[in-house]
């Protein structure tokens, strides 16, 4: 009896763990009865169908990260690189995958080796190098689908490494040395070139502030002589009236003017070690004296044309204007 009791408890032990199924997160297994693929289970518990139903394939529903191994492939421009990438899948619906296709990683790597073969060989050495992200597009496209049939959603597939050859890569070296230093040559030239522009620019607005300042100069002197021109003229003209009218101090008056101007000269002159003085200074003396005289004259001349005007303002009176001092009547 004790034989056949242990029988039953080991009898019902194995028949709970094939009845029993607790299915973990992330995952998913297939049900199959008598060989014939019937349902799926989701994660949690859940009984089978003793000797009859048992579970199929165990799949992994998470993403999933496959490496694409590195291999050799010729451009359009018969450029030989080596490539590889990595390609993130995620199992969709876990029959399709299971029992659609047969190891389903390695059938995706040998699928994104054979694309990543067809589309770097359609392209040249430089689009293979600086088009990643349109070599990466169009792989997920392609393979993508052709994954869908087996359940399996293709997330993003990314070239991890593109090498060309040693000698290009020399090339492509010296290539770039050559571009910077014809950008750096033409950087260096166009700040020359403004720097000479901003110099011409500059002598430019000094030689045309310079012309101004010359032109209002030549203005300013312009119209000082302008000025002394008509004192010069308005002086003559009033001693050409007084030697008219018969004034002989008007007469004295250039004689006196052009006398001591020479002098004048004669003292400011640097060679000049000596300065010869005139024996009768009284002449000088009184041809200043004359000048004197004349300037009174003129204003009681001027003070004159005022009265007469006054008086002609005002017929009450008839008295005749007083002749002006030291003149002598005409015969």
């Amino acid at each position: 009896m004790s034989y056949f009791a242990i029988a039953l408890v080991v009898l019902a032990i194995v028949l709970l763990f094939s009845v029993v199924k607790i299915v973990p997160q992330g995952r998913e297994f297939t049900v199959e009865r008598f060989g014939k693929y019937t349902r799926t289970l989701t994660p949690g518990i859940s009984l089978l169908t003793p000797f009859v139903e048992r579970v199929g394939r165990r799949m992994n529903m998470m993403e999933q990260v496959l490496d694409v191994p590195q291999q050799e492939v010729i451009t359009k421009d018969n450029a030989m690189v080596k490539v590889d990438a990595i390609v993130f899948i995620q199992v969709m619906e876990a029959a399709a995958a299971a029992y659609r296709v047969e190891n389903l990683p390695y059938a995706i790597t040998q699928l994104c080796m054979t694309n990543l073969r067809t589309v770097v060989g359609s392209m040249d050495l430089d689009e293979v190098l600086f088009q990643r992200d349109n070599i990466n597009s169009r792989l997920l496209t392609v393979i993508d689908a052709a994954t869908e049939p087996w359940g399996v959603k293709v997330n993003r597939i990314e070239i991890k490494d593109l090498t060309p050859p040693a000698d290009i890569t020399n090339a492509m070296a010296r290539q770039m040395k050559a571009e910077r230093e014809r950008r750096a040559v033409i950087t260096e030239a166009e700040g020359e070139k403004q720097a000479a522009i901003a110099r011409a620019e500059g002598a430019k607005q000094s030689a045309i502030l310079q012309a101004e300042g010359r032109k209002e100069a030549a203005f300013r002197d312009a119209e000082a002589r302008e000025r002394e021109a008509e004192a010069e003229a308005r002086a003559t003209a009033m001693v050409s009236e007084a030697i008219a009218r018969g004034d002989v101090n008007a007469i004295n008056y250039f004689v006196a003017q052009k006398y001591v101007e020479a002098f004048a000269e004669l003292a400011r002159n640097p060679t000049q070690k000596t300065v010869i003085v005139p024996a009768e200074m009284s002449g000088l003396v009184g041809t200043i004296a004359g000048l004197g005289e004349l300037v009174g004259l003129a204003k009681e001349q001027q003070q004159g044309r005022t009265d007469g005007r006054a008086a002609a303002a005002s017929p009450a009176r008839s008295t005749p204007p007083r002749p002006p001092r030291g003149s002598v009547p005409r015969t």
